[in-house]
């Protein structure tokens, strides 16, 4: 017969458990939410031998056993066995990184302390050993009292001899340790004791945790009040008792290291990183190296890009003039050219640029420097009611706001959690470069200054600092209308600065454009089809006598010049009176003060479904109104060409910076609203930054525009 059991995989984050867990379930998991909070539960079948099967289920990260995230809860609620929805674990696996192993330890020796049965995978081998760690594994074993093995989720070494160990566990071969891994007892042995006599089969560790946290446990009123009572008769100190468990703790780590691990003299590699951060890090310098950076990176998004980007663009404009000829002249034709086609190169164009950013932002995070800008901001942010936490999902937000506003969840103050996910929209997301590429070619003349500072470079700097200076300055004025005691605290671990893996920047970089491509892409396209449609059709009381009067006169001219002026004559009327035209032209009062004509108003709604959508829907609506003669001409030149019914330019400087301020500020992705309401689990918030991100979007664009123009 066939037995099951429950085991619960837990670890410290980045320790390679996933990895792990995705090896020993393959396809065989299921991925939900925790019921009540946002925090994701995966549950995966493994078949450990012939006999022997597991459900495990995948627990948050987390460093110790006080939690204060909400995925810490939710691991720590588990391992308590105070989860009702979840099967309480009758083994750890407890992953530990063996190139950190102090730090991973705490959390190992707690875990054994709870005198649940566990068995130790010990991942980042290979890693240690280039640190010039060497771990004596039998030594630890013996040390802590369970099974260690040495495993690779990510080449599949030590898999087989982790199902082993686990089944051994399992037939109770192996066995939790009797002594505790420190004198629990003595942190508050009256206190530890009285509550051993209320609930009898609870380890002397475990009990320590029911007079800190009982309040949030699911015991009955009676239980609560009496280990209330057994508080405040043994003046039970809940941070005292803490602190101390900890220090004692660290203190037998220690002494385990010197047995069973040897590592070189850490002082080259430390000296090395101080004097790399005695100039990253410095009170003045640090932070104009970090505009240095920024500036970098956003000016190598042009140098880049700049050549592949013409050849996509030429490149597509030709196709479109060859297919314009080669195929009949029909609807089907027209949607094929001037909507698909035009739809497809709207996306592909801009794939250089996305796979550079991301290029740039994967090198920043793997040589170390990212983790740098958390720590160099902390003060600032601190200022406006954030922390340096707050930095990583706005810094992740300039690629996408919704796994950005996700990853605010490792942020434990909830006041600062909040704020967080209401200003991280503002950072310049992915879907904006696009915008932004096309308008600062339009807007932003090519000047180098000393020859090597490119204005368009700085403009795009600059649009791109605009996120966070707004999100600082909105959230000072929020934090005063949103209440919390709460105080909070910022620690932060810097890894040692060391070269990029580029072997991840491309993969990075492809995946990433793989994303834009079809998933973007989907929208960008469906978006562009449906704009072709409502360009190219209007009510016939209005287009009919249009293409009559218009269609007399080509018949009735011999010049050939006059006849294409005529049909580009034709096709703009037919366009200002199609159903985009007619919405378009429904706005257009209230975008006129901006500098927006009815044309940029169509792709205003557009955009409110995706941001991406603004290029798709220019290159429709021109390609529309200029026929066949637009096949061979890219975006860019029929939007420089473009002109109002007064003959003045469009695309103006002072129009260009107004909606590129606009983009910058406004909220226009459906996908963002609903992330934030998952997170928020209330419609309030995502509301609340519809109307405050398009007020300032229309505010600071109508300044703008009068300003300058």
């Amino acid at each position: 017969m066939v037995k099951t059991i429950h085991i619960a995989l837990v670890g410290n984050p980045n320790s390679g458990k996933s990895s792990l867990f995705n090896v020993l379930t393959g396809l065989n998991q299921k991925v939900g939410n925790f019921p009540g909070v946002t925090v994701d539960k995966k549950v995966g079948a493994c078949q450990l031998s012939d006999s022997l099967n597991a459900s495990i289920i995948d627990l948050p990260g987390t460093y110790s056993l006080y939690p204060r995230r909400e995925d810490e809860w939710v691991a720590y609620r588990v391992l308590m066995q105070q989860d009702k929805d979840v099967v309480p674990p009758e083994m750890v696996v407890l992953i530990a990184d063996a190139s950190n192993l102090k730090r991973n330890l705490l959390f190992a020796s707690q875990i054994i302390d709870l005198k649940i049965p566990v068995v130790v995978g010990l991942t980042m081998m290979d890693i240690a050993r280039h640190k010039g760690i060497q771990i004596d594994v039998a030594e630890l074993e013996r040390e802590l009292g369970v099974p260690v093995i040495p495993i690779n989720p990510r080449k599949n070494k030590g898999i087989q001899a982790l199902k082993k160990a686990i089944e051994q566990t399992a037939l109770e071969l192996y066995k939790a340790p009797v002594r505790d891994f420190i004198n629990n007892e003595s942190l508050a042995p009256a206190a530890i004791g009285s509550v051993k006599e209320l609930i009898p089969h609870l380890s002397d560790y475990k009990a320590i945790h029911y007079l800190i946290n009982h309040e949030s446990f699911s015991l009955n009123g009676g239980l609560q009040e009496k280990i209330e009572s057994i508080e405040q008769v043994n003046n039970f100190n809940h941070t005292k008792t803490q602190a101390e468990e900890i220090l004692q703790r660290y203190q037998r780590i220690g002494a385990i290291l010197k047995q069973s691990v040897s590592e070189p003299s850490p002082l080259k590699k430390t000296l090395f990183t101080e004097k790399l951060d005695n100039v990253f890090l410095h009170r003045r310098w640090g932070y104009l190296i970090l505009l240095v950076v920024m500036f970098l990176l956003f000016q190598s998004i042009f140098w880049l890009a700049d050549y592949p980007m013409t050849l996509i663009d030429v490149g597509f404009a030709e196709l479109n003039h060859w297919l314009g000829k080669q195929l009949p002249a029909s609807w089907l034709t027209n949607l094929f050219v001037n909507g698909i086609m035009v739809g497809v190169s709207s996306v592909l164009v801009f794939v250089p640029q996305i796979m550079m950013l991301f290029g740039l932002i994967t090198i920043l995070e793997d040589t170390g420097y990212m983790a740098r800008i958390s720590f160099l901001t902390d003060k600032l942010m601190r200022k406006s009611g954030l922390n340096g936490k707050s930095v990583m999902p706005m810094i992740s937000g300039f690629a996408c706001a919704v796994p950005a506003i996700m990853s605010a969840r490792n942020i434990e103050n909830k006041k600062e959690r909040l704020l967080t996910i209401l200003v991280t929209p503002l950072m310049s997301c992915s879907a904006r470069l696009p915008v932004y590429s096309i308008l600062i070619g339009l807007a932003i003349p090519k000047k180098m200054f000393f020859g090597f500072l490119g204005l368009q470079g700085l403009v795009m700097m600059g649009l791109y600092l605009l996120g966070p200076l707004a999100s600082l300055l909105v959230s000072y004025v929020a934090r005063w209308f949103i209440k919390s005691k709460e105080k909070s605290f910022f620690i932060l671990e810097l890894p040692v600065y060391r070269a990029p893996r580029w072997k991840n920047v491309l993969v990075t970089m492809v995946n990433k454009a793989k994303v834009f491509v079809f998933d973007a892409g989907k929208i960008i396209m469906v978006i562009t089809i449906i704009l072709w449609a409502l360009s190219s059709y209007g009510p016939p009381k209005k287009t009919e006598p249009i293409k009559a009067h218009f269609n007399e006169q080509i018949r009735l001219e011999s010049d050939s010049t006059r006849k294409a002026e005529l049909g580009r004559l034709r096709d703009a009327e037919l366009l200002q009176h199609s159903y985009a035209g007619i919405l378009g032209q429904t706005i257009e009062p209230a975008i006129r003060s901006l500098g927006y004509d009815w044309k940029i108003g169509i792709a205003l709604i557009a955009s409110f479904a995706a941001r991406e959508a603004f290029v798709g829907t220019m290159a429709i609506i021109y390609s529309v109104e200029g026929g066949k003669d637009a096949d061979q001409r890219t975006v860019m030149k029929k939007m420089s060409t473009a002109v109002r019914p007064d003959g003045t330019k469009a695309y103006t400087t002072a129009t260009g910076i107004s909606l590129m301020i606009f983009y910058a500020f406004a909220m226009q992705c459906m996908s963002t609203l609903a992330i934030v309401k998952r997170e928020t689990r209330s419609w309030k918030w995502p509301l609340i930054q519809l109307f405050y991100m398009t007020g300032l979007a229309y505010i600071v664009s109508f300044i703008a525009y009068q300003l300058l123009k």
